[in-house]
């Protein structure tokens, strides 16, 4: 059993032999996140680059669900670019909690997704973390869904992914990339906060317009 400071120096040695590549898709990655931040369109075209890097990065460390999250990614990119530009000049949709239904569909996507990884992944792949590819990869499944519908709780399943795709990372050699989850899990606790602001506001002009 490992102590703190062995895992420490495993990890300084991954970065010290981190190619190339990696930093790239790191790099655009943490650039799709900030233009995000400032509302900026070239989230769009950073983010894609990221994912294509990305994807091929996974797929030849033998996260093979992390990958096909990966191209789901790339496909919503490409749509969110372009609903981006035929949406100019309108308003976001508003922020909302999920309901007793939404709980339902998420719980529902996750288990689905999960064993539907999972099979595929010991069946057909030569994965040697089948679970925790899978489990990442369900858990963000369910996150993008609840974050497509604007439901707060997308910030908790993202996070749920993020908590375990960190050691996840590591154990694969992708110390770049577990630093990126990291830098998202932050910014994942920050996207809650504020749009648990924006709900409980949103709350207070209801209940004071009812008076």
């Amino acid at each position: 059993m490992m102590n703190l400071s062995e895992w420490i120096q495993i990890f300084i040695n991954q970065l010290k032999a981190v190619p190339v590549l990696e930093w790239l898709g790191v790099s655009f990655g943490v650039a799709e996140v900030l233009f995000a931040r400032a509302n900026k369109i070239w989230l769009y075209p950073c983010g894609i680059i990221a994912v294509v890097i990305s994807t091929y990065i996974f797929f030849h460390s033998g996260l093979y669900a992390e990958s096909a999250l990966n191209l789901y990614y790339f496909v919503m990119s490409v749509y969110g670019w372009w609903w981006w530009e035929k949406r100019k000049g309108h308003a976001a949709p508003d922020v909302t909690r999920a309901n007793k239904m939404d709980w339902v569909k998420t719980i529902a996507i996750v288990v689905v997704a999960f064993i539907t990884l999972y099979l595929v992944l010991i069946n057909f792949t030569d994965s040697t973390v089948p679970v925790f590819d899978s489990w990442v990869s369900a858990t963000a499944w369910a996150g993008m869904w609840l974050l497509a519908k604007r439901k707060i709780e997308n910030w908790i399943l993202l996070n749920i992914s993020n908590a375990f795709a960190i050691p996840l990372l590591i154990y694969k050699g992708l110390p770049l990339y577990a630093i990126l989850t990291l830098f998202l899990f932050v910014i994942a606790v920050m996207g809650y906060i504020k749009w648990n602001k924006i709900i409980k506001q949103k709350e207070k002009v209801n209940a004071f317009s009812f008076e």
